[in-house]
């Protein structure tokens, strides 16, 4: 049963002449939520969950400089995902999972290369570019 059902069971027990006691038992909820049911129709709104630290998130910097590096290498030396990850695990020990570190790549490093210059901006909105014109 959702929490507007639970309400709205309580508040139709109620106006029959339940007491707020047999509510609390026979719903098995505490006073406080039969005092909240009657007094308004909708239960009020979850609150948000303060954002989790990853455990990437020690490591981002050393992923970010990573990539700032790889700009300016040859395309064959150029870190894969697989390295990065490889790297972090050997050389920072790092206790992170290699799909972490892929959307964590795949995500910053088109940033990466806007910051650095070396790409147009592209937002969503703008259709991606489509090669050479007629």
């Amino acid at each position: 049963m959702s929490k507007v059902e639970l309400y709205a069971a309580i508040r139709r027990d109620h106006r029959v002449g339940m007491t707020m006691r047999e509510l609390e038992r026979k719903y098995n909820v505490a006073w406080r939520t039969v005092r909240k049911a009657l007094n308004s129709a909708w239960p009020e709104p979850r609150k948000p969950l303060p954002p989790r630290p990853s455990a990437l998130d020690p490591y981002k910097s050393v992923i970010d400089r990573i990539l700032r590096a790889d700009l300016d290498a040859p395309r064959k030396q150029r870190h894969t995902v697989t390295r990065i990850f490889h790297r972090l695990v050997e050389e920072h020990g790092a206790d992170v999972s290699y799909p972490m570190v892929r959307r964590y790549v795949a995500d910053r490093k088109p940033q990466i290369v806007v910051e650095a210059g070396k790409a147009p901006i592209w937002s969503p909105g703008w259709p991606p570019p489509c090669g050479p014109g007629p």
